[in-house]
């Protein structure tokens, strides 16, 4: 049994900026990281065309901010893979690839913890769990009803129209994957049916500048958990975005205009059919509503602080309004061979054998720290902040837990 200091689990961006900041601190420890290579996330679940949806300026993992040509731009995902491999090089982080973790328990004694792996057991006086909230794809348990010769893969399988059967697409989910996805089939050619959800929209520029340096200057991203209006909150989905060609509005009204197919949510399959609740036009106008609520905040913003920033009016886009709701769909009539399941995916911290999770299977914690000495978690959505997980916020959860740690 190896006897070590810390073992942070997981050796994505929550991971790694925790590592960086206890190298800084000569804090002995591991990162144990289950894929053969860095990156893993973005390597091995993104599409061939995915980019980064925040501007490069917002890369701020500690240490290492973005100091490229282009801050503006978004990088793609080869290149978001180079950045952590360069990272980790840089820093001389103590990376072990190839290495699952499969059980985390307490000592009898409470002092410390020993780590199950696929190759041996450690033993650590602190534990970090770094493996972040993308364990497990979601897929419907009436998806075994669809029939067998129609491709079903979930949105980190696909990568790009060529894989695909011939045919129609059916995605399911409306957020940041499934969005983008359909612009991507469709330009390719393809019909493509989109189950529409929750997810809200924001435009990727307005008056002047990203939508995401707005989000940054008026402290939208700095709000914290409590600010929430309910715990279930945190769960939302991220809006429609996309940082392609330097960037663009996603905006499913022009969807509708351009010939992509919207249908509701999608409840059910059988018989070769699937089944659809009649409630796109509520979920357009919760869309819409969303994107109305942040620009008249960022108005409010810059009259407030007399920014000068050109006036503008976004379009008032109806198209999808005037659809017809769908509530049954045949999919041999409709062509559609392929089914792609971009409805996130679910979170699993089963690993660690100590009652740490709530009724929604979310960490017990406070800004990463739980109840029992020396367990932590951190990469987590609304760990503390809105930007708790992105690249240009982790990396403050990070120090405060790598502090905690050392102290």
């Amino acid at each position: 049994m190896d006897k070590i200091q810390t073992i942070i689990i997981g050796g994505g961006q929550a991971g790694l900026s925790t590592s960086y900041f206890l190298c800084q601190m000569g804090h002995e420890h591991l990162v144990l990281e289950r894929a053969s290579q860095a990156g893993s996330v973005w390597r091995n679940d993104r599409w061939d065309s995915f980019t980064l949806l925040t501007p490069n300026w917002s890369i701020k993992l500690p240490g290492m901010s973005y100091s490229g040509n282009n801050p503006d731009g978004f990088l793609t995902r080869n290149e978001l893979v180079a950045y952590f491999e360069k990272y980790i090089e840089n820093f001389d982080l103590p990376v072990q690839y190839n290495t699952s973790v499969t059980e985390v328990t307490q000592m009898k004694d409470g002092e410390g913890y020993l780590i199950k792996t696929n190759d041996k057991t450690f033993q650590a006086k602190n534990v970090v769990v770094a493996t972040g909230q993308f364990q497990t794809p979601k897929i419907p348990g009436f998806s075994a009803n669809i029939p067998r010769h129609v491709l079903q893969i979930h949105s980190g399988q696909y990568r790009n129209p060529g894989q695909l059967p011939d045919g129609a697409v059916l995605i399911v989910g409306s957020a940041q994957s499934g969005t983008q996805i359909a612009e991507e089939l469709h330009q390719s050619g393809r019909t493509v049916y989109l189950c529409v959800g929750s997810a809200p929209r924001v435009p990727r520029r307005y008056r002047g500048r990203d939508i995401f340096e707005w989000l940054n200057l008026t402290g939208f991203t700095e709000r914290t958990v409590d600010k929430l209006p309910s715990p279930n909150a945190k769960f939302a989905g991220n809006p429609h975005l996309s940082g392609r060609d330097g960037g663009r509005t996603i905006n499913l009204h022009l969807f509708a205009r351009d010939g992509v197919k919207l249908l509701g949510h999608l409840i059910g399959a059988d018989d070769g059919k699937i089944n659809l609740a009649p409630d796109l036009k509520e979920s357009l106008a919760r869309a819409d509503k969303a994107e109305a609520d942040i620009i008249a905040m960022i108005d409010q913003f810059i009259e407030k602080n007399g920014i000068n920033a050109p006036h503008e009016t976004l379009p008032k886009h109806q198209d999808g309004y005037v659809l017809e709701e769908i509530t049954e769909l045949d999919l041999k009539a409709a062509n559609i061979n392929t089914i792609i399941w971009a409805i996130g995916y679910k979170f699993d911290y089963s690993l660690v054998k100590l009652q740490v999770t709530d009724e929604d299977g979310y960490p017990i914690q406070q800004r990463g720290v739980t109840q029992f000495p020396g367990l932590y978690f951190v990469g987590l959505s609304w760990l503390h902040k809105h930007k708790s997980p992105l690249l240009m916020g982790v990396g403050e959860d990070a120090d405060y837990i790598a502090s905690h740690i050392t102290e």
